[in-house]
Parts: structure tokens; C-alpha cells; sequence
């Protein structure tokens, strides 16, 4: 049996630290000589609480979404998995925004004077206050969510910093699919989702979600956290390590919920081939398995790594299948197992996260099914893996581990070492600031 997870510290701790760390961090990176910050200056623009470490309060005040109250700790970080643990935590994805604002206080280009500023990072929870609009008390009126924060841009503090371009140089994290916020301004009634990126208010806004849609105006999707932030390299180091000497018994996996509908959908079809599936020889190689199938229906893996790394780690590929939107967290989670991901549509894949896995990039690491091959063509998932020769199989799991960095949020204070690969953190910002650059241009 795991010891029992450290006790969890109350929320006036959690928060009072979390203040002091704010003003501690921010003002001694206000100027930092040794980093070259030419076109890579950040202002992040004060917002009074109510906009996100008061927003925390409410942390267990939802019960249709969950109690989020244990993963606040260690800066959205969650608890650690065991008392001795160094990189491994109980992650929810949902904490990204205080993920992102704690790494954001040690960004080495911060400047408190925001017309040197090439950026202005918005320190707003948005997706942990849609929450009252998704399943609290407001929910009738979702599409307000986020005009108090224009209100309070504009008119109560400084409208001269955000007149000065409108919005295009500000940008802020949502922790949600962009589809949750979409919600038309004419919806009558309302339908589930608010109405933030429908808002004429921030259409000049760059908004970090999880997940964007196909032609998106102002969104970007960046990598869902996982459990792993590790604090420095050697730790890093000895991970990669273990994936390289690591054996895989099973020759694909598929780690999720649904399929159990007897309307035709890729789950279904994948699920089929799983329960059918027995041991044999592909090109030489003995495997135990050809497919294993964890069901995480229900959220029981969300907080749980070991429950999802574990067959992660013996397995060859893992399986991508769109749900309830295209992508998956799951994604991250085998990618840093180095497992190599099988997609099944453009909008899981290449159409999402092009800043950390570049287009061009992905059948070096990854396959792609179409699932309509699948699920109405009779194509066998285990035929088109077992068609893929050895040797290909090695240089694409190299280079799922050469991306691997790409998409791990490294832990706050991480070690200078570790700081020299760039993570999912700082292609964000790279991206951003890329973007804002480009956008200014365009209406100058």
C-alpha cells in the first residue's frame, strides 16, 4: 500500500503563500541583467483578487464538476503522489491557470512598466470562473462571463494601457476547451458553456485554452498538464533513462471511457478489437499483449498517475480517440510514458497544438488512422500498427522522447539545467509573444 498523501494545507495558507511568493518573485525579476530580453518583454497587469486567488474560495462549492480544493496546492501543482516523491503530483488539468501564473512570476523579462512591454499577460482564472456559470448559481447567465474583467480593464484601472492597442497585446490562460466557451450571445435558452470568446470585447485578446477550434480567431491550444514537473535535470535525465531501458509487452493500448454504445463511433470499434485481441509475434517481437484497455470511465485515472503510466510504460502505442471533444490529456500523459500516440483526426492532433508539435512534425512521431477507415471500412487498428517495420517503430519512440520536453510543464524553481529545454511553459510564451508581434504589425 502508497503512504497515505501529506494532509492538505487549508485554503488561507494555500493563499497566503501563494501571495508571497507573488510579490517576492515579481519584484526581483523585474529587471534581471544576465537575460537578453530584446522583444521579449512581459508586463503582467494587477487585478484585484476577485479575478482569481479569491475565485479559489469556491473550491468545493461545485459538486456537478468536483471538488478541486486538494490539487491547489503546490501552485496548482496538486499533492504529491507519495511523501518521497520529487516529480510526480496529482495534477488536474483545470489548475493550469495557476500553474501558468506561478511559472509567469519567474518569467526572467518581466518589466513593471507596460509601454516597454512587448506583452500583458492577464492573471485571470477564467476557467475556474466559468465554473459559476457552468454549473453554479449563474448559469442562466453565462453570457456575462468576463465583461466585469473588461469592465474593470477599461474603465476602473489604466484604460490607457489597454487603449493603446486594444487588447491585441494582452493574452491570458483559460483551463478549458475552447468549446465551453462559445456559447452563442443569442443562445435562448442558454445552452451548456459561456459566451467569453463570443464577446466582441475580447476578440483582439490571444487566449492559451486547451483546446482550440479548427479556424480559431483568438485562441491557441497548449498542452494539458500532466503529473510530471520534474524540479531539475537529473531528475529529468533518470526518467528518460527508464523509458529507454523499459520493456513494452503489449503492442498498443487504449486508456479511456465510452465505446460501450452500440452507435458506431471509434471507441466502440477500438474496444471491439481489444476484447478480441490475443498474444502473438509482430516482426520478430513477442508480445504479451497485442492490446490493453484501462477503462478510466467515470474520472477514476484523472488524479491517479499510476493507474494510466503503468500500461503506459508496456506499451508500444496509445491510442488517441476523440470523446467528448477531439482532444485528450491522455495525449501528454503517453507521450511522456513514450508511447507513441495513434490519432484519428486532424482536429486530435495536428490542428491543435502547432506551436509544441509542429505539423510537419508528426509522422516522425506518431500515426494516424482516419476513423472513419475504422469504424465504417472495416480498417484493424492492430493491422496498420503491426504493419510498421521495427527499425521504424525504435526512431519514432526516439523521437517521442526528443519531444518529450515540448510538453511537460517543468515545476516552478526548477534547477538552471533543467531551465535550458525549453518546455510547454516557455514555447507558449515563444508563441505568444510571436503571435502579438505579428498582430501588431498587421494594424500598425
Amino acid at each position: 500500500m502508497p503512504p497515505p498523501p501529506p494532509p492538505l494545507p487549508s485554503f488561507s495558507l494555500i493563499l497566503l503563500l501563494f501571495l508571497l511568493s507573488s510579490t517576492t518573485i515579481s519584484q526581483s525579476q523585474d529587471t534581471d541583467p544576465e537575460s537578453d530580453c530584446t522583444d521579449k518583454w512581459i508586463h503582467i497587469r494587477h487585478l484585484p483578487p476577485q479575478f482569481n486567488v479569491d475565485l479559489l474560495k469556491n473550491c468545493s462549492e461545485y459538486p456537478l464538476f468536483d471538488n478541486f480544493c486538494p490539487y491547489l496546492s503546490n501552485h496548482g501543482l496538486g499533492q504529491k503522489t507519495h511523501n518521497s516523491s520529487h516529480s510526480w503530483y496529482r495534477t488536474d488539468p483545470f489548475m493550469l491557470e495557476l500553474i501558468f501564473h506561478r511559472r509567469m512570476l519567474e518569467y526572467p523579462c518581466l518589466t513593471s512598466d507596460p509601454n516597454q512591454a512587448n506583452a500583458i499577460y492577464l492573471p485571470y482564472y477564467g476557467g475556474i470562473d466559468s465554473l459559476k456559470y457552468l454549473y453554479g448559481p449563474e448559469v442562466n447567465s453565462s453570457i456575462l462571463h468576463g465583461l466585469d474583467l473588461y469592465q474593470y480593464l477599461v474603465h476602473q484601472d489604466s484604460p490607457n494601457i489597454w487603449n493603446k492597442n486594444f487588447g491585441h497585446d494582452h493574452f491570458l490562460v483559460m483551463a478549458r476547451p475552447a468549446w465551453d466557451l462559445i456559447q452563442p450571445l443569442s443562445a435562448d435558452p442558454p445552452i451548456f458553456g459561456t459566451s467569453f470568446l463570443e464577446l466582441p470585447e475580447f476578440y483582439n485578446v490571444t487566449v492559451l485554452t486547451f483546446e482550440a477550434r479548427a479556424y480559431p480567431w483568438q485562441e491557441r491550444a497548449i498542452p494539458y498538464p500532466t503529473s510530471f514537473h520534474p524540479p531539475n535535470l537529473a531528475f529529468f535525465e533518470s526518467w528518460v533513462n527508464r523509458l529507454r531501458r523499459t520493456r513494452r509487452p503489449s503492442l498498443m493500448l487504449f486508456a479511456g471511457g465510452g465505446g460501450i454504445s452500440a452507435n458506431p463511433n471509434v471507441r466502440r470499434s477500438i474496444r471491439l478489437e481489444c476484447e478480441n485481441s490475443t498474444s502473438m509475434s509482430v516482426n520478430g517481437t513477442r508480445y504479451t499483449k497485442l492490446c490493453d484497455f484501462v477503462d478510466c470511465s467515470n474520472g477514476v485515472c484523472e488524479h491517479d498517475p499510476l493507474r494510466v503510466m503503468k500500461p503506459m510504460l508496456q506499451a508500444t502505442f496509445c491510442l488517441q480517440p476523440p470523446g467528448d471533444t477531439p482532444t485528450r490529456r491522455s495525449t501528454f500523459d503517453g507521450i511522456l510514458a513514450g508511447c507513441i500516440p495513434v490519432f484519428f483526426e486532424d482536429l486530435s492532433s495536428k490542428k491543435q497544438y502547432q506551436w509544441h508539435l509542429p505539423e510537419e512534425k508528426y509522422e516522425e512521431f506518431s500515426v494516424f488512422i482516419p476513423k472513419e477507415e475504422v469504424v465504417f471500412k472495416g480498417l484493424r487498428v492492430l493491422d496498420v500498427l503491426m504493419s510498421i517495420p521495427r527499425a521504424e517503430v525504435r526512431r519514432m519512440r526516439e523521437k517521442v522522447l526528443e519531444m518529450m520536453p515540448r510538453v511537460m510543464y517543468r515545476k516552478h524553481e526548477s534547477s538552471l539545467g533543467l531551465r535550458s529545454k525549453k518546455d510547454a511553459f516557455d514555447i507558449a510564451i515563444e508563441g505568444t509573444l510571436q503571435r502579438i508581434k505579428s498582430r501588431l504589425e498587421e494594424i500598425a
